[in-house]
């Protein structure tokens, strides 16, 4: 009877562990999202590139934000997080940033220049 007991208990303090585990490891996905902040990637143009057109289409992803603006004018992303946003370029060197903020306030930004030949 006595290894019967103890049997029962370690299996109750095997499962309650596992059971513990599962919600930090849970709990510490989540939680990277305030730990890294928002993240912007650009694809398109590369920073440094040289444009023959003075039309240009900026896109890449942004993950865990709430506003994005580029130039100051705010910008918008579907729900995957991509975004999309033509520019016009004025002769020579352009400069053009990207903010973005998040829900605590963390914020980043990216620096896009471009020559426009």
């Amino acid at each position: 009877m006595t290894d019967r007991y103890k049997n029962r208990k370690k299996m109750r303090i095997a499962i309650i562990s596992l059971v513990l585990l599962i919600l930090l490891g849970y709990t510490f996905f989540e939680i990277r999202k305030v730990i890294y902040g928002p993240r912007i990637t650009v694809f398109t143009p590369e920073n440094g590139s040289m444009a023959t057109s003075s039309y240009i289409l900026i896109s890449g992803n942004a993950q865990n934000i709430k506003d994005i603006s580029l130039n100051d004018r705010k910008i918008f992303i579907d729900e995957k997080g991509n975004f999309y946003e033509e520019a016009l370029l004025s002769y020579g060197y352009n400069v053009m940033v990207l903010k973005a903020s998040d829900k605590f306030g963390k914020q980043t930004e990216k620096i896009i220049e471009v020559i426009y030949k």
